[in-house]
């Protein structure tokens, strides 16, 4: 194995395995996929009706999808959830009851809206209150914002008011809110700070609620996984094969070496 023509093959050999275990780890890339083009859609801003119906379930395809709704607020439905964390902070949600335009049944639907974070319950409370009493506050809107399913209700401890509200549940606030004529969506739509909804919040005070998008679905090419190992199996037969055919040279010397040994004992008998 020593000699320079098996040191040489052996430098070929982990050459071919490098590029087999790239191979191998190309084909591993290949297997587990992000699927970026679906991301996207999400991220792309889409009517609300296209994805959603009132009334309806929240599919899969709407969850976490960034979508445009027209409509007005109701000025006397503005209402405080708390706790809710925004940029590791802890504070409270305003949430406002908007009616979209009336369909060709003559009626609008429902859509509750997370309109911005305030720090503490208290300052939320004021916003409530300045909001209520702003005329410009329920004038037409076109919104942008990310569409999210209901979350789970939570149950008011003993002795505690029981309209106080601790999570997003739309089934809920439709309980609360007032002139609920039409259909109401189940899912809750989180407000993004564009267009005319920038200086809503500015004039209110309250920061934009953090928006984060759904991951990106992975999927598994299992045709690809046998590859990647096959390939990582040639890169250690390739050194294998190395080591066999050295030791193959050595075994054939050593065994015309014990031939001549005995090819010279018997000629000296």
């Amino acid at each position: 194995m020593l000699r320079p023509q098996w040191i040489l093959a052996l430098l070929l050999a982990l050459i071919v395995a490098a590029v087999f275990a790239w191979l191998g780890r190309w084909q591993m890339d290949n297997a587990i996929r992000t699927d970026a083009h679906e991301t996207s859609q999400f991220e792309t801003p889409r009517p609300l009706s296209d994805l959603a119906e009132p009334g309806a379930p929240v599919t899969e395809a709407a969850a976490g999808a960034v979508v445009t709704v027209p409509g007005a607020f109701r000025a006397d439905d503005l209402r405080v959830v708390a706790p809710r964390d925004n940029a590791g902070e802890r504070g409270a949600w305003v949430v406002a009851h908007l009616v979209t335009p009336a369909s060709d049944d003559g009626e609008g639907s429902h859509l509750a809206v997370a309109v911005g974070w305030a720090p503490d319950e208290g300052a939320a409370e004021r916003v409530v209150a300045q909001l209520s009493s702003d005329p410009e506050f329920t004038g037409e809107r076109e919104l942008e914002g990310r569409f999210m399913p209901s979350e789970g209700p939570t149950v008011p401890e003993p002795g505690q008011d029981p309209s106080l509200l601790e999570s997003m549940v739309p089934a809920q606030l439709v309980n609360l809110w007032n002139g609920v004529d039409g259909p109401a969506y189940a899912g809750y739509l989180v407000m993004h700070p564009t267009g005319d909804a920038s200086e809503l919040l500015d004039t209110a005070g309250l920061d934009p609620i953090d928006s984060v998008a759904p991951e990106a679905p992975e999927s598994v090419n299992w045709l690809n996984v046998f590859y990647a190992i096959e390939w990582i199996v040639f890169a250690g037969f390739a050194v294998f094969l190395w080591f066999r055919l050295a030791r193959d040279a050595w075994e054939k010397e050593h065994e015309l070496q014990l031939l001549e040994a005995a090819d010279g004992v018997d000629s000296s008998v």
